[in-house]
């Protein structure tokens, strides 16, 4: 056995299931909790793209957080993430445009697991409109199968999870600032697939957290916002 599959060997894929299942209650109750302090913000605009089959709602502590900082916080703003769909870059890159015009400034995107898939390839199309891509544990590097969810999308899909309706090359880094955020805890998405190899993100983050926690939790909001702080204090 090679170090990556010793540091990844745990419980099987049932226990992990189950183990994150036991989140689900915490993160539907996650908009009635307080903020979670983080080191303050200049009215940056940041936004948080959901994970696969969650909506805005998912983000809402995290995006509270981030304003009570002094950022400038959005959700996608295009309802539940049902996977990729033929328009679905097209007009995720007409919202993101927006709020860097609104601002006069680059957004900061922060994509939660399939959300930061997405997050990567806007980046990719309009690097102009982008200061930096976050993703928390999301499945851009590696096969899509090695992840525990893959059987979900396909159910719930009208295409494999490795032939997208979308002109994409997942593992390809985007000409911007990026962070892979990733948990050997991850009951969901394989480690290696959201930690991805060293050349395709400029930075590998590991948190402490299982895989309905990074957006939600105390741990995995601070860890987001000393990331921010620290990519900002870099460009200002």
């Amino acid at each position: 056995m090679d170090v990556a599959a010793q540091q990844e060997s745990g419980p099987p894929p049932l226990l992990r299931w189950m183990r994150e299942g036991l989140e689900i209650p915490g993160l539907i109750a996650s908009p009635l909790l307080p903020p979670v302090p983080i080191p303050a913000g200049q009215g940056q605009p940041v936004m948080v793209l959901p994970g696969y089959l969650t909506t805005d709602t998912s983000s809402v502590r995290l995006r509270r957080s981030l304003g009570a900082a002094g950022y400038h916080a959005y959700g996608w703003g295009l309802g539940r993430n049902r996977g990729a769909r033929a328009s679905l870059l097209d007009r995720l890159g007409r919202r993101v445009d927006a709020i860097a015009q609104r601002h006069g400034e680059a957004v900061a995107l922060v994509g939660w697991s399939l959300g930061g898939v997405f997050a990567r390839e806007i980046a990719k199309l309009q690097p102009q409109d982008v200061t930096l891509v976050m993703t928390l544990g999301s499945p851009f590097s590696g096969n899509p199968r090695d992840n525990n969810a893959w059987r979900v999308y396909e159910l719930l899909n009208d295409h494999p999870v490795d032939n997208p309706p979308l002109p994409v090359n997942l593992a390809a880094k985007p000409p911007v600032p990026t962070i892979a955020v990733w948990s050997r805890r991850d009951g969901i998405i394989a480690p290696h697939a959201a930690r991805g190899l060293p050349h395709e993100s400029d930075r590998q983050v590991e948190v402490d957290c299982l895989h309905l926690n990074y957006a939600r939790a105390a741990r995995g909001i601070a860890a987001i916002g000393a990331l921010l702080a620290e990519h900002y204090s870099r460009v200002d």
